[in-house]
This record gives C-alpha cells, sequence and structure tokens, in this order.
C-alpha cells in the first residue's frame, strides 16, 4: 500500500481562513482517505474469518518524570524541585502499578507496560525503580529521545549514551553482540517531520536508528499531528530510500511470507474517526490515553476493530495504545479506577477462550510476534514472545 497523502506533507491547510483553517489544523488531508480504503479492505477480511482471534494488546508510555519541569534537553540543569516532582511520580509507579498483577491474560501473565524512557531525562534514581518493576515482571524499558536541530553524529551520541546508561540497569537485550532496542521519537518528529524541520534536524534518521540496532519505531499514529504518515493501521517496512525526510511515508504492509529487511518495522496503533460516546460528533481517535481522554469500551472496541494485522494472519490482532503516563493526571488514569474498568473490559469481552484470547505484550514482544507471523508461524502467540529479540537481562520471564 503506497501512502496516499505523501505529495501532501508541507502543505498546511491550516493557514486557510476561517473554518477551513480550522478544519486544516486536525490535518485529515494526511491520512483519512488511506483509512477510508482501510476500512473496506478490513470489512472484507473480517467477514472471512472464522475461528478464535488472539488480541495482542501493549501500552507504550512516553515516560516522562520530567515533564513539564522545564526544558528536559541533554545536559540541562534540573533543580531541586523539579526533581522531587519526578521522584515522586517514578515512587507512584513503583508502588502503585504492581496492584494491576490482579489481571491475567490467557496465559496467566499481568499487563506489561512499556516504558519509552527519554534519554535525555536519564538520572539512574528515576530509571532504577522503573527497572525494579520490570525484574518483576510488569514490562519492559525502550528507548525514547526528543532533540532538535541536530545533526547525524550528535544524534549517534545521543542514542549511543542512553543504551549504555541503560545497559547499566540491565533493559538492554543483545542479538549477535549488538543492542537490540524499539523506538518512539520525541513530538512525533521522527526522520525531521515537521514542515519548519524542528524538534528533530536528520533527515536519514531512520537509517541511522537501524544502524545502532533499533529494530522496529512505535512513534505512530500521531494524528492530529503534522507527522502523522498517509499509512494508517498497519505493520510496514517503509519502501524506497530510507535516508529521505519522512521516508516512513511510503511503504507495504507485511503478511505471511514478507522476508525480513535491513531497515525499521513500522508498527503502528489503531487510527480512526468515531463517535463520541452519547453524542452525534465525531472524533480523531488514535488510541492516547490521558486524564481528558481516558479509556472506555467504546474506544476499546474502535482500537479492535481497526484490525492491526500482519497479512494472512488475521487471527493475530494488534493493538497498541499510548500514554504519558508520568505526569499526576495521566498517572491517576493509568494506576486508578479508569484503567482498571479497561483491564475488566478487556478480560470480559478479549478473554473468553472462544472467541478471543488476550495476551498482554511489550513493544519487544509486539514486534516478535509480528515477525512470527511474517515467518509464517501460528498457533497461539504466547510461544513466539522472544522469537528474534530476547527479552532484558533485567526482565523475568513471566
Amino acid at each position: 500500500m503506497g501512502s496516499s497523502s505523501w505529495a501532501l506533507w508541507d502543505l498546511d491547510p491550516g493557514k486557510l481562513p476561517g473554518p477551513l483553517g480550522k478544519l486544516g489544523k486536525k490535518e485529515l488531508h494526511l491520512w483519512v482517505g488511506a483509512w477510508l480504503a482501510d476500512r473496506v479492505r478490513k470489512r472484507a477480511m473480517d467477514q472471512a474469518f472464522e475461528g478464535t482471534r488472539h488480541l495482542l494488546f501493549s501500552v507504550c508510555d512516553h515516560y516522562e518524570p520530567l515533564h513539564g519541569q522545564g526544558t528536559t534537553t541533554a545536559n540541562a540543569t534540573v533543580d531541586a524541585a523539579a526533581m522531587d516532582k519526578a521522584r515522586a511520580r517514578v515512587a507512584a509507579w513503583r508502588t502503585e502499578y504492581p496492584k494491576l498483577g490482579k489481571f491475567r491474560d490467557a496465559t496467566g501473565r499481568p499487563p506489561r507496560h512499556s516504558f519509552f524512557y527519554p534519554g535525555e531525562q536519564y538520572y539512574p534514581e528515576l530509571v532504577e525503580p522503573v527497572a525494579e518493576l520490570c525484574q518483576e515482571g510488569f514490562g519492559e524499558v525502550e528507548v525514547h529521545l526528543h532533540h532538535d536541530n541536530d545533526t547525524r553524529a550528535a544524534l549517534r551520541a545521543a542514542l549511543d549514551k542512553t543504551l549504555s546508561d541503560f545497559e547499566q540497569h540491565g533493559l538492554v537485550p543483545r542479538v549477535g553482540g549488538k543492542r537490540a532496542w524499539a523506538f518512539i521519537h520525541g513530538n512525533w518528529c521522527l526522520a525531521n517531520a515537521r514542515r519548519d524541520r524542528r524538534y528533530c534536524g536528520v533527515d536519514d534518521e531512520m537509517e541511522l536508528l537501524y544502524e545502532l540496532g533499533c529494530y522496529a519505531d512505535f512513534t505512530f499514529p500521531s494524528a492530529p499531528d503534522e507527522s502523522q504518515p498517509g499509512i494508517v493501521n498497519s505493520i510496514y517496512y517503509p519502501a524506497g530510500d530510507v535516508t529521505k525526510r519522512r521516508a516512513y511515508e511510503r511503504g507495504e504492509p507485511v503478511r505471511v511470507g514478507t522476508k525480513k529487511q535491513e531497515r525499521l518495522l513500522m508498527i503502528e496503533g489503531p487510527l480512526a474517526l468515531a463517535m463520541r460516546p452519547h453524542s452525534n460528533k465525531v472524533r480523531i481517535e488514535s488510541a492516547a490515553l490521558d486524564w481528558a481522554d481516558p479509556p472506555n469500551w467504546s474506544r476499546l472496541r474502535t482500537w479492535v476493530r481497526q484490525r492491526i494485522v500482519v497479512q494472512g494472519r488475521p487471527d493475530w490482532v494488534f493493538v497498541k495504545v499510548h500514554t504519558h503516563g508520568a505526569p499526576e493526571k495521566n498517572a491517576e488514569i493509568m494506576l486508578g479506577a479508569r484503567n482498571v474498568e479497561l483491564h475488566e473490559e478487556l478480560a470480559k469481552k478479549y478473554n473468553d477462550g472462544k472467541a478471543w484470547k488476550l495476551h498482554y505484550v511489550s513493544a519487544r514482544e509486539m514486534y516478535n510476534v509480528a515477525r512470527a507471523a511474517m515467518d509464517g508461524k501460528s498457533g497461539s502467540p504466547d510461544g513466539f514472545f522472544d522469537y528474534e529479540v530476547p527479552r532484558p537481562p533485567r526482565c523475568a520471564a513471566k
């Protein structure tokens, strides 16, 4: 599937006058056409399917303990009050997240949180409590990074330092002696995506990430941001020259039989237009969980209905949602009653053992299952959680 919007990246409909400009700020022109075409294909797939589906559910957290505490660029000075707040945020997760362990998936595993931790916010005392959660089987740590007006050399150095820092906590696996990790770009700006080139600066970022051992990108969806690609609700390899700006804009969804490529695998979360509950208004559903847009049954159903799969393996359905879970208002959602309700709905609607079996997975495990599907594996996906990339040394096999 080629991107239907690749020629529209630098058109800014938000500059149109009046109501057109207001609508244009939603950047719908970048992806709605592709979404409508995707819905037609997925409906046909649903009608032909019979049997048990497996729901692979992953929460990818842009986990920023210093969020909102002034600049968080590399080498920035952080005052004592900001560090105290960051420590308290991490302590809340360390204490409260294990309580979600009362929920279990089809194979008896608890929810597994993927902490995409920003390298420029690294402090050992903030990362170690998260590593302890991982050691207890509640998640894994991956790489998040905010940068601006950058160069390839400086970005390489920043990523190398981030990985070295995380390795001190046993959080980075290796494949063939090389670090293996997943990525989410800060400010959504993968491969210098913005029209003004802010918050990145490196056109060939995707090539560099792969060179350094990154196996998959989990940045998208980003709607209504201008970085949103025209390819939606897909797992795909970028096509063409990955040194180009916004190289993620063109590609084909992977399918059973697709060979592994020497480039990032793009694993998207659900994106849709959906009706607001108890309303006739349409909303952009981009799978973001926060205090202003908490999870609910209607949203969960929309995520699942986007049917993100490896083509030819329709019984393995991928749902990746995201959040900024460290700030207090969002932590209240992610650690409190609203998230409990989400897991109750997952158990009730998607883990009956007949129509659906639920699997809590980390970002790494989601990648491994996608790769197994590409290689023609079938049956229950839980046998493939460590298929290609092993679990980090610190992370328990739970």
